[in-house]
C-alpha cells in the first residue's frame, strides 16, 4: 500500500549535482537532464529545467533534508507549466513566509513513502477495479486511475494530473513528472 507517515521535516534545497556518474540507462532525461539513479530525488531535481518552480517551492517550504534522505518516496513532480496553469498570482502567494504551512501542505500531498513504480501502480488500479487510493504524507488521498495507457492522479478538488514522464528511478526512490499540480481538498 501507499501509506507511512514522513516523520521529518523537509528542508532548505541548497545542493547541488556531485561528481559526473553514468546515467542509468532506463532512466528518461528530465527537463533536458540527465537523471542519475544513483542520486537523490533533490539532487536530480535541480538540474531539470523543467521543475525549477518546484525546486523554488520545495526550497521555501524548507523541505529539502527528508527529499534527500534515504526514503523511499515517490514525487508526483509538476512541471514550470503545471505551476503556470495556477491562478494568476497563486505561486507568487504560495511563495510568501506567511504562506509556508499550506505551502508545505500542497508539496507533501505530492509525496508518497514507497517507491511505487508505474507497474505497480497500474496493478493496485486493476485490483481496486480501475481507481486505487493514494494517501500522501501531507495527509491527502488522491485517487488513480488509468486512463489512455496513462497513469492520472486526481486530487480532492477533483483536478486531474496526467503522468507525462513514469519511472525516473532515483537513490532514495522515484519521481513521477506530471502535468497538473495536486491540490488536497479546500
Amino acid at each position: 500500500m501507499f501509506t507511512k507517515s514522513l516523520s521529518a521535516s523537509l528542508v532548505a534545497l541548497g545542493l547541488t549535482a556531485g561528481a559526473a556518474v553514468a546515467q542509468s540507462a532506463d532512466n528518461p532525461m528530465v527537463g533536458g537532464a540527465p537523471m542519475f539513479a544513483d542520486r537523490t530525488i533533490v539532487e536530480n531535481a535541480v538540474n531539470s529545467a523543467d521543475h525549477t518552480t518546484l525546486v523554488a517551492a520545495v526550497q521555501t517550504a524548507d523541505l529539502v533534508d527528508t527529499l534527500a534522505s534515504e526514503g523511499p518516496f515517490t514525487v508526483f513532480a509538476p512541471t514550470n507549466a503545471a505551476f503556470d496553469a495556477l491562478p494568476d498570482g497563486s505561486v507568487e502567494a504560495l511563495l510568501e513566509p506567511a504562506n509556508r504551512d499550506r505551502l508545505t501542505e500542497i508539496l507533501t500531498c505530492h509525496v508518497v513513502a514507497a517507491n511505487a513504480m508505474s507497474d505497480a501502480i497500474a496493478g493496485m488500479i486493476a485490483d481496486d477495479g480501475g481507481a486505487h487510493p493514494v494517501e500522501t504524507v501531507g495527509g491527502c488521498t488522491f485517487t488513480a486511475r488509468m486512463q489512455n495507457g496513462m497513469i492520472t492522479i486526481t486530487d480532492e478538488q477533483n483536478r486531474t494530473a496526467t503522468v507525462t514522464i513514469a519511472d525516473v528511478v532515483q537513490s532514495n526512490g522515484v519521481i513521477h513528472v506530471v502535468d497538473t499540480v495536486l491540490l488536497p481538498g479546500a
